[in-house]
């Protein structure tokens, strides 16, 4: 009897801590400052300084203060925000995301550096194996069933005590 009731406690358990998270990463969400900050991390700032528009930090900069003021009126006017992120990038042109979006030809800036980091691992993998030529077994085998001649031997001992292995 005391499997059920385990099994029971440990349920509620986890549809409580699911419950709790859900609260926890819906706090805010709908909070304008928390919009605007999201918001203000996911564009860069067009003065050409090659920061986030949030943290554009440097003195004078002649556009974060217009394109903060924007991001706030549009904020406050409701709208949803890809479409802020859609109208910024209408008005200012896709360098003013700091992420490229996931469409078209911008969708090769999330795949390449996958598949180049794969084709190299790939690459890698076989060079390794080339290298390697015969497996271990098939080495020896192929050593024993081929006797070394007097000069190859004279060159192997050379070898060793030139390296002092």
């Amino acid at each position: 009897m005391a499997t059920p009731l385990r099994w029971t406690f440990w349920m509620r358990a986890a549809e409580g801590l699911l419950i709790a998270l859900a609260v926890c990463f819906s706090l805010g969400a709908t909070d304008a400052g928390s919009r605007f900050n999201d918001l203000d991390h996911r564009m860069m700032c067009t003065c050409g300084c090659n920061q986030l528009l949030g943290e554009c930090n440097h003195v004078g900069c002649p556009d974060s203060p217009r394109l903060l003021d924007e991001l706030r009126a549009a904020i406050g006017s409701g709208q949803a925000d890809q479409q802020i992120l859609d109208s910024f990038a209408a008005k200012y042109g896709a360098t003013v995301l700091a992420a490229p979006t996931t469409h078209g030809f911008n969708l090769v800036a999330w795949i390449a550096p996958f598949a180049v980091f794969a084709a190299a691992l790939l690459g890698t993998i076989l060079l390794i194996k080339r290298w390697g030529g015969l497996g271990g077994d098939a080495r020896a085998a192929a050593m024993a069933s081929a006797p070394a001649s007097a000069e190859e031997l004279a060159r192997l001992e050379r070898i060793r005590r030139e390296t002092g292995s």
